[in-house]
């Protein structure tokens, strides 16, 4: 039966049945795996983010006008409601839409959602292992990752 308390111990089987360590050396070179893959869990992340941002401003603008400002001085009602004009298109014709890029975009997003998704529930399980060594190695890795990979979506 698997310990459900975490403890300080140099064996314990991460993941798959080949995973096994036994020893010192072992255990560190598993921290440093598990160190360098949380690390690359939150430079995926943030990629992500910047890749929806960088999409958004690709994407054109509306291409209505805003309603006009109300006036509070006025006193017919005609005055104070939009008119047909504002809600006209501003351009005569369109720009097309690259599809194609948009939909290369969603779909390298969404692969990138999925390698997210299971690179998550492997560190998780990692972290169920409950050896403090291994838990220790996601906690820095997560937050080295973190530091490293937030000041690049400041400059989107």
């Amino acid at each position: 039966m698997m310990p459900m308390t975490f403890g300080v111990s140099s064996s314990v089987t991460l993941l798959f049945d080949f995973w096994d360590v036994h020893g010192p050396a072992g255990m560190v070179l598993s921290v440093l795996v598990v160190f360098l893959l949380t690390v690359f869990y939150e430079v995926l992340k943030m990629w992500r983010v910047w890749l929806g941002c960088r999409s958004k401003l690709a994407q054109p603008q509306s291409r209505y006008a805003a309603p006009p400002s109300y006036r509070s001085d006025s006193s017919s009602a005609l005055d104070s409601s939009p008119s047909e004009s504002s809600l006209t298109p501003m351009e005569s014709h369109p720009p097309a839409p690259n599809n194609r890029n948009s939909w290369l975009l969603h779909g390298i997003q969404t692969l990138l959602h999925m390698l997210q998704v299971t690179l998550g529930y492997m560190l998780m399980l990692c972290v169920m292992s409950y050896n403090t060594w291994i838990f220790l190695g996601v906690i820095v890795g997560s937050v080295l990752g973190y530091f490293i990979s937030f000041p690049l979506v400041g400059h989107i």
